[in-house]
């Protein structure tokens, strides 16, 4: 299927071509759940969300004007429904104290005061991965999307800001966030091990 589709693609999308359908479902299951895992939903609540994200695009297939990806249109809505799913299960809280963990490690002159603590050997790697895991999970819906599109995904700027919808300066913002909440994290649990 090509990147951008076409207006052939585009109609046969809209008339419901169960062939196209199928590929489309087939070529992007796998990246979605994925994703999904990436946001910290975890078996059947992983496949439910790509399944609602299939019917959701099933249902707004005619609105699909073919000026981005896919893909990108997929992991969009995917974003959403994880949101809604997300606030149905837990409300956010919105205070984010980026602030006040900035100015304890760091000094006026944005050196470290105590330098993060990490593994030293291969034998702590695994360690280390494990905690990074639980530490992204525990990220705010947005910020581990971002995260994990970037990260692991390796995600372009523009289609990370079509996805999240949002400006390119507060996606560097919620990365910012989220790699420095992540490192926190990491060095938290790693000192408390």
């Amino acid at each position: 299927m090509p990147e951008f589709p076409d207006k052939t693609t585009l109609e046969l999308l809209r008339a419901g071509s169960s062939e196209l359908l199928t590929r489309v479902v087939h070529e992007n299951t796998e990246a979605l759940l994925a994703a999904a895992w990436g946001l910290g939903w975890k078996g059947t609540d992983a496949e439910d969300l790509v399944q609602e994200t299939f019917v959701t695009f099933l249902k707004a297939v005619e609105r699909f004007e073919g000026r981005s990806t896919l893909k990108t249109y997929l992991f969009g809505i995917l974003y959403n429904k994880a949101l809604e799913k997300k606030r149905k299960v837990v409300r956010e809280e919105a205070v984010d104290p980026i602030d006040e963990v900035f100015e304890q490690r760091f000094g006026s002159l944005g050196i470290w005061r105590t330098l993060p603590r990490g593994p030293e050997d291969e034998a702590l790697a695994n360690e280390t991965a494990g905690l990074v895991e639980k530490c992204v999970e525990a990220l705010p819906v947005q910020q581990r999307m971002a995260f994990f599109l970037r990260e692991i995904e390796q995600e372009t700027t523009e289609s990370l800001c079509n996805i999240l919808g949002v400006t390119v300066t507060h996606l560097g913002v919620i990365l910012f966030r989220a790699r420095n909440n992540v490192r926190e994290c990491v060095q938290k649990k790693w000192e408390n091990r």
